[in-house]
């Protein structure tokens, strides 16, 4: 099997660069294909397909259908309009969210919610919205905290709400879905509570514009007090740029533009050849410590959407320098000591997303070739007899039995896009929310804007 994955991937490397991408863009699709046949023969109905085992594992006490849900964009920007209509089809005739579970406020917005709104985009079908605004409902009973800031878990069936210690995108990274949806139902108040909840963490910033890291929503008051852009903050930063571009609201930019500078001027460590974005004191802007995780690596991309191609090809060789020392990425890297801290892999997608980003915005073939070389490490190393698995620990490349659902969503669709640049997406006329669900800009009509998410 390793022989013939191996064998393929050095066919590939002989040919020239159109020809290369030509030839991985098929691959990728083929392999898409079957993984998820892998999943539907194995885990059909549930979250997680455990693909070593060839079994499948949910997320909460019932199947909430997260991998369907999270693969169905994927399929749409590859053309597999087959598979596509079948999930449609399974999200109108047999989802229901109506369980009487505990759901993860943060997970079910940017997977569940993020792929409901995607499927409407492309469908227009009202059979979805009225799922999407179901389960936009009973997500938006999380938020009645005194502060805003929504509660950790929330009852679906109830709407019972319980978990007053968030991190920072947790409590503050909900405007995309939420405007999205205020948008498609013209009704305001999804996007006003999540605007709420930005503001009431961007409220409590420090005097240096820095917010931290972990909040408590009943109070206000911050249990954690580092900045970093990484895991746990990531997708706060990421919203306040994305939530401007789509929707043009004037205060969101104004908190980007303030929050942006304080993360540049306190946050990023750089030498000539390096760029880390390291953990500092909200405070006093001084370095806590050098450990960065593989989720920082979608940085690049954000900052290629905010015109700033210079430091995002600087960062994006710095972590590049990680993948190529392994040959994958480890979860924490401690970039001082040189060494990981949690050395596994879990088939994320936040360097490969990068690398799209990079090439779509300056068409230099370096992001070509930064692509290729993660999509031949991951079939050499992450590659099992039915679908692909993550690895426990990067320096022996041992698998463990796990297939996220943000495989499908992420990962597979940005190494097609990276190989496939007919399939008409860029990241100028489109916007994708943290889960790589894809939304186009001209959908969202300026003068409809304001009246239907109630910006002034």
């Amino acid at each position: 099997m390793k022989k013939c994955i191996l064998a393929a991937a050095a066919m590939i490397s002989y040919l020239p660069m159109k020809a290369q991408t030509a030839e991985l863009s098929a691959s990728v699709k083929q392999e898409f294909i079957k993984a998820w046949d892998t999943y539907k023969r194995y885990a059909w109905g549930h979250d997680v397909l455990l693909p070593l085992t060839k079994q499948y594992t949910d997320w909460y006490e019932e199947p909430l259908r997260v991998s369907p849900v999270d693969a169905y964009s994927t399929m749409k920007v590859m053309g597999l309009q087959k598979q596509a209509r079948e999930i449609e089809k399974y999200v109108t005739d047999s989802c229901r969210f109506d369980t009487d579970v505990y759901v993860k406020t943060f997970d079910m917005n940017k997977r569940v919610l993020g792929g409901l709104l995607a499927m409407y985009s492309y469908t227009h079908n009202p059979k979805v919205l009225e799922q999407t605004k179901d389960l936009g409902d009973r997500l938006l009973q999380a938020f009645k905290s005194p502060t805003g800031i929504p509660y950790y878990w929330v009852n679906l069936k109830t709407g019972k709400a319980r978990g007053e210690k968030v991190n920072t995108a947790e409590a503050a990274a909900y405007t995309l879905e939420m405007g999205i949806l205020s948008y498609y139902t013209k009704d305001p108040k999804y996007y006003q509570a999540a605007r709420k909840a930005t503001l009431a963490v961007y409220g409590r910033r420090s005097a240096i514009n820095l917010v931290g890291n972990v909040i408590n929503n009943e109070t206000g008051e911050w249990l954690e007090t580092v900045s970093f852009i990484g895991a746990g903050g990531d997708v706060f930063y990421e919203y306040l740029l994305k939530t401007w571009l789509l929707f043009k609201d004037p205060e969101i930019k104004n908190i980007w533009e303030q929050t942006i500078t304080a993360v540049h001027r306190y946050d990023a460590e750089e030498n000539d050849t390096t760029l880390w974005y390291r953990k500092t004191d909200m405070y006093s802007g001084e370095m806590k410590n050098s450990a960065v995780t593989l989720y920082d690596a979608f940085f690049p991309a954000l900052l290629c959407i905010d015109d700033d191609a210079e430091r995002a090809a600087k960062l994006q060789s710095t972590w590049n320098g990680v993948w190529r020392k392994y040959g994958l990425e480890p979860m924490i890297y401690d970039y001082r000591k040189q060494l990981p801290a949690s050395p596994s892999y879990e088939l994320n997608a936040e360097i490969i997303e990068s690398a799209w980003y990079l090439y779509d915005y300056t068409k230099d073939t370096t992001y070509l070739q930064m692509g290729k070389q993660y999509y031949n490490d991951i079939m050499k190393y992450c590659k099992t007899p039915n679908a692909f698995s993550s690895v426990a620990d990067v320096r022996t490349k041992k698998q463990q039995n796990g297939l996220p659902t943000y495989f499908f969503a992420e990962t597979m669709k940005y190494l097609y896009l990276l190989f496939t640049p007919e399939a008409g997406l860029n990241t100028a006329e489109y916007v994708f929310n943290t889960e790589a669900h894809p939304f186009r800009i001209a959908d969202f009509k300026a003068a409809e804007i304001g009246r239907r998410l109630g910006i002034n």
